[in-house]
């Protein structure tokens, strides 16, 4: 199964260290952030499966981030859990009302935040995000991250599967090159729009005879995956 990503924001360097250890050790990848500035980019440039978020950060606290989070359409859906010494029924139910999804008190066993993460994760993995994907012959498994033709392995870079996971998600739709770099590349990354196509070379080509012609060029707009020809 694909490790599921995992943001750590809090601004004391031990327990972050503390909490990376022990979710490595689970399997999951860790990103970390010591204040809510780098944590919004970072939740935007690598879209994080979920956000472990410390209440007293200097600065911006985690409470403001959540609701930002909460507010914006692209990361509505973010898993949030809040970690906090603060351990009164009032700050819990603040937390929850800002969209955290659970709340942790400090001092916590690292046995106990991976079993709650893994709980939250269950919860908020909609049904059907990590089923097979086909399209004539062309076989995605998201869960395995690998790709076939008729039940031989493709061959492609971590951007052209990212493309070709959201195309085959959002079919018989045209997107333009700024909306593919926002989804698949991240609203904060600064790369040329004609990147896309360099990305789009590369995938037909991966994809070969049998399959490059669902990529279809979209004349004065960009692109979009179709098998109607």
């Amino acid at each position: 199964m694909t490790a599921k990503t995992v943001l750590i924001v809090d601004d004391e360097a031990p327990i972050r260290e503390m909490i990376a250890v022990a979710l490595e050790m689970a399997d999951y990848r860790v990103l970390e952030a010591d204040n809510a500035q780098t944590a919004h980019a970072m939740v935007v440039d690598h879209q994080p499966d979920l956000l472990l978020l410390d209440w007293m950060m200097p600065g911006t606290s985690g409470i403001e981030l959540a609701r930002r989070l909460k507010r914006e359409e692209a990361t509505s859906e973010l898993p949030i859990i809040m970690l906090t010494a603060k351990g009164e029924e009032d700050n819990k139910i603040q937390g929850l009302e800002a969209g955290a999804d659970d709340y942790i008190t400090k001092p916590f066993s690292p046995r106990e935040l991976v079993a709650r993460l893994k709980a939250v994760l269950r919860r908020s993995t909609p049904r059907g995000v990590e089923d097979p994907v086909e399209v004539d012959g062309l076989l995605l498994d998201p869960v395995s991250h690998r790709v076939s033709s008729a039940g031989r392995a493709l061959e492609m870079g971590p951007t052209e599967y990212r493309l070709l996971q959201f195309f085959m998600t959002h079919q018989e739709r045209a997107y333009t090159r700024s909306q593919l770099l926002d989804q698949v590349w991240g609203g904060n990354v600064y790369v040329e729009e004609r990147t896309v196509d360099v990305h789009i070379r590369r995938l037909r080509k991966a994809l070969g005879d049998a399959h490059q012609h669902l990529i279809q060029t979209v004349r004065g707009t960009g692109y979009r995956f179709s098998a109607k020809g």
